[in-house]
């Protein structure tokens, strides 16, 4: 099944480089309309300008596509609601949005300043949740929307001095998954990905080798299947190289440890238990865990 986008608009942030930009050609390619975000800040966040969402929209006007530029920071609300007015204005629309903007400002956490901390999940987490709250009426209205967020490796299992980029990025998942439930009834559809790439933020963690083979363009493929028409929804892919994966939360089945004054060392003489991955289940929602908690105390009872 070709995925044909004709007629969808599409809003990308952070897309001036990198994964952005080659997410933001690819949509225009399959026949999107869009609305390339970028701050044209440093690495860090610092600075901006609206350069590199121009030299995008330029490469896909001059294929023969679509597209506007916008400058916006994404961290200020009122900049993305003119964002999202601009997109509306152009094309009538929005029935994507690709969560991509961000910054890195890694310091391990002994060293890490508060305050870029907060940065840190002002851009990633807040820009999220502004973007996806100014387009949110209008998807409900339509009964329509695909709504992509960027999350990382960092934030599903760790990585050493990343504690406010992991810290955002599993927040992302969290949302994400809560907004699938809420937008289901409206076909609004919202997924995650764990990108792998060579861009600007990874350039000094990897090997030239490494870097030679994660074109960012090997990651946008997993973008489109997850904000086209047929997408699923509540999913987390990984991708990189041309590779897709699947992340979970799963929960194991776990012991009964009881409440009495012994229940603390029943859990740790249990953990080797607690811990075995052998039928472990992947909840649908948040009250799975309590349900499946709850019928145990009620089976053993």
């Amino acid at each position: 099944m070709s995925i044909d986008l004709s007629g969808r608009v599409a809003i990308v942030t952070g897309a001036g480089g990198g994964l952005g930009r080659a997410h933001a050609l690819l949509l225009a390619r399959r026949g999107a309309k869009v609305l390339v975000n970028d701050l044209g800040g440093a690495r860090d966040g610092s600075g901006g300008s609206t350069t590199m969402a121009e030299q995008v929209v330029d490469e896909i006007r001059a294929a023969g596509g679509e597209a506007i530029a916008n400058g916006a920071s994404v961290t200020d609300y009122a900049q993305v609601e003119a964002m999202v007015e601009q997109a509306v204005a152009a094309w009538g629309r929005v029935d994507i949005l690709v969560n991509n903007a961000g910054i890195l400002r890694d310091r391990t956490f002994a060293k890490q300043d508060l305050a870029d901390f907060r940065t840190v999940i002002d851009v990633h987490l807040m820009g999220a949740a502004n973007c996806t709250k100014a387009v949110w009426g209008i998807m409900t209205a339509q009964n329509f929307g695909r709504i992509m967020m960027t999350t990382s490796s960092s934030g599903l299992y760790g990585n050493f001095g990343q504690s406010q980029y992991g810290a955002a990025k599993l927040g992302l998942v969290g949302m994400m998954k809560t907004l699938a439930q809420e937008g289901r009834k409206y076909d609004i559809r919202v997924n995650a990905l764990a990108p792998t790439a060579a861009t600007r933020m990874t350039a000094d963690i990897m090997s030239e080798e490494q870097l030679a083979a994660l074109d960012p363009a090997g990651v946008s493929p997993a973008m489109l299947a997850l904000v086209c028409d047929a997408a699923p929804t509540s999913v987390v892919l990984c991708a990189g190289a041309g590779h897709c994966e699947a992340a979970h939360i799963t929960l194991t089945r776990g012991i009964h440890a009881g409440t009495g004054d012994d229940a603390p060392e029943r859990v740790l003489a249990g953990l080797g238990q607690i811990l075995d991955r052998e039928g472990e289940m992947v909840p649908e929602t948040g009250l799975e865990q309590s349900r499946y908690e709850l019928s145990r105390v009620l089976a053993d009872a």
